[in-house]
């Protein structure tokens, strides 16, 4: 990801932190850091919830 895209992140979640976090948190966090934080709290955002997304499923209620 280039750094204008970075900061754009960043500047977003300083502006409106996850729970939990701090905007001084967001702001020191390493640009690894803030995709991994990014990429957990939006790895969800497309799923629909009609279909189970593709990968390894345990079925606990057979």
């Amino acid at each position: 990801m280039d750094s204008k895209a970075l900061e754009e992140l960043r500047n977003k979640y300083i502006k409106n932190p996850p729970e939990g976090m701090t905007a001084k948190l967001v702001k020191n966090m390493s640009d690894s850091d803030l995709l991994d934080m990014h990429y957990f709290l939006t790895e969800d955002d497309d799923w629909d919830g009609d279909e189970p997304e593709e990968g390894f499923y345990i079925d606990l209620f057979q």
